[in-house]
């Protein structure tokens, strides 16, 4: 059986998109690829053939356990690359996530070993997401909080942020919002966005943007910061 990057990308989709609690059907795959849905159609035929997915009277999509190697071999490269952009090469953490889109088709095994004697295995990507099953259950079993859920008032520790939308991330970086960063909520307003307190300046966010950032609610921030 031939891999094709095209049958990764699918698999891995699959895998991402369950991860954001999604229940995977065509129409989710067409969405998250960008693609057609014949071509998502002869995908779904491809994949099937392959044993790499199931299909349920539903129509909704799982990965077999062979699909399901794939794609974790193919998240785990993406998160070596974007640290490894990041950590070694100092690149935008706003734009390691579309590189590591093309470069984790091309890493070879002994590549990828080079990367984890370098960077480890442990640590989260630049927009603090971790490898594999990630769904929402499990960050809010670690503790984090979608911060549209924050009540005003509150100080917050961003966690992770949605890395496959590129202008939420350039958009975030201007605010000066990424993983690691602190902030308080000052005000949840009226008309759906939410004001914050960041490095003695304020801020506005909407809703869109909130859900798709996760946080941990932090203790009181000194005064010098606030």
């Amino acid at each position: 059986m031939r891999i094709t990057i095209s049958k990764e990308n699918y698999l891995k989709a699959i895998a991402e998109a369950e991860s954001e609690g999604e229940v995977v059907i065509a129409a989710t795959l067409a969405r998250w690829l960008n693609v057609s849905s014949p071509a998502v159609a002869m995908a779904i035929k491809r994949l099937k053939r392959d044993a790499l997915i199931r299909v349920a009277a539903s129509g909704a999509i799982s990965l077999t356990r062979a699909g399901r190697e794939i794609a974790n071999r193919l998240m785990h490269r993406h998160n070596l690359i974007e640290r490894m952009l990041t950590e070694v090469f100092g690149m935008e953490w706003y734009k390691v996530h579309d590189e590591a889109e093309q470069l984790e088709h091309a890493v070879s095994a002994d590549f990828e070993h080079k990367l984890l004697e370098k960077l480890g295995s442990a640590g989260p990507c630049p927009h603090g997401n971790y490898i594999g099953m990630d769904r929402p259950r499990d960050r809010r079993e670690r503790g984090w909080t979608p911060l549209d859920e924050i009540q005003a008032g509150q100080w917050v520790r961003v966690e992770s942020v949605f890395e496959r939308d590129r202008q939420l991330l350039e958009y975030l970086d201007g605010l000066g919002i990424r993983p690691g960063v602190r902030l308080r909520v000052t005000a949840r307003n009226y008309d759906d966005t939410f004001t914050l307190n960041l490095n003695r300046k304020s801020v506005q966010l909407g809703r869109a943007a909130a859900t798709r950032m996760w946080v941990t609610v932090s203790g009181a921030v000194p005064s010098a910061v606030v």
